[in-house]
């Protein structure tokens, strides 16, 4: 392993910035407030694990319950998410999307996907390949 120039540095630093910078905006812009990345990821979790519970969102992220308690009092105010309790276990919670936070996790995705084409197009398709696994390569040597 090779370890990163000062200036390799100083590139990718900018780079996440401008990227960064094209998707907040967008978001702030949008016509509905933003969330914050943990509220994002809870309803993407719930989305794809519809009547899980807190500890598994917790467990998933990788983040204290608590935080998952906060996370989820403001998405069931903002009228995103609902708590239900399991008829066979009243202790339990399952977590589940309303249709208004279905409709805010299609938005999301919609945004990212759009995203993700603007970061595409302009690579070649060899380019775009190469990209793609040296992200994978970077998100598996970190998990």
């Amino acid at each position: 392993m090779t370890t990163p120039t000062v200036d390799q540095l100083a590139a990718l630093g900018a780079a996440f910035d401008v990227f960064t910078r094209r998707y907040k905006l967008a978001e702030a812009l949008g016509p509905v407030k933003p969330l914050n990345e943990v509220d994002k990821q809870v309803l993407f979790y719930v989305a794809q694990n519809d009547g899980c519970g807190p500890t598994d969102v917790a467990r998933f992220l990788g983040v204290a319950n608590t935080t998952i308690s906060s996370a989820t009092d403001r998405l069931a105010k903002a009228g995103l998410l609902k708590r239900e309790r399991p008829e066979q276990d009243r202790r339990a919670v399952a977590l589940r999307l309303t249709p208004q936070g279905q409709a805010r996790v299609n938005a999301l995705q919609s945004a990212y996907h759009a995203m993700y084409l603007r970061m595409l197009e302009p690579l070649t398709t060899d380019e775009q390949h190469a990209f793609i696994a040296l992200i994978e390569k970077i998100v598996r040597d970190e998990a």
